[in-house]
């Protein structure tokens, strides 16, 4: 069998694993850097018609803000955003209530972000920092 048209094979990394330098060698590298809150925003707004556009910029604010947090071994991602928010309307979840509280540094819903130990331990050692600062 012969193709008629040379068929193209797409292949995503997250860049968790290191792939084989005779693999890489075939492989054309293209980098998308990660979107910025306004195109992250439009991509919430597809998965999502109709959602209170006061929570997802609630959301996304907070959402930047962990993704932007030295020592982080996991920044989320789309994907985890995504799924953060859906639990935020499941929930019912009021924008006001996920501006940080320096008492818990802690996302609500954090499990849907945060994806490592290590950085649910870094945010609980922040907030333990805050309210012995406060």
């Amino acid at each position: 069998m012969k193709a008629s048209v040379r068929p193209i094979v797409i292949i995503t990394s997250n860049n968790e694993k290191e792939l084989p330098d005779a693999f890489l060698r075939r492989c054309f590298f293209h980098y998308i850097r990660f979107p910025d809150v306004d195109t992250l925003h439009r991509i919430v707004d597809v998965h999502y018609p109709g959602i209170k556009q006061n929570l997802v910029r609630a959301a996304l604010t907070q959402f930047y803000e962990v993704r932007d947090m030295p020592g982080l071994k996991k920044k989320p991602s789309t994907s985890e955003a995504l799924d953060w928010i859906r639990l935020l309307v499941a929930d019912d979840v009021d924008p006001e209530t996920l501006r940080s509280d320096p008492k818990n540094a802690l996302p609500k819903l954090h499990g849907a972000l945060l994806k490592n130990e290590q950085d649910v331990h870094l945010f609980e050692r922040l907030a333990f920092m805050a309210r012995r600062q406060g």
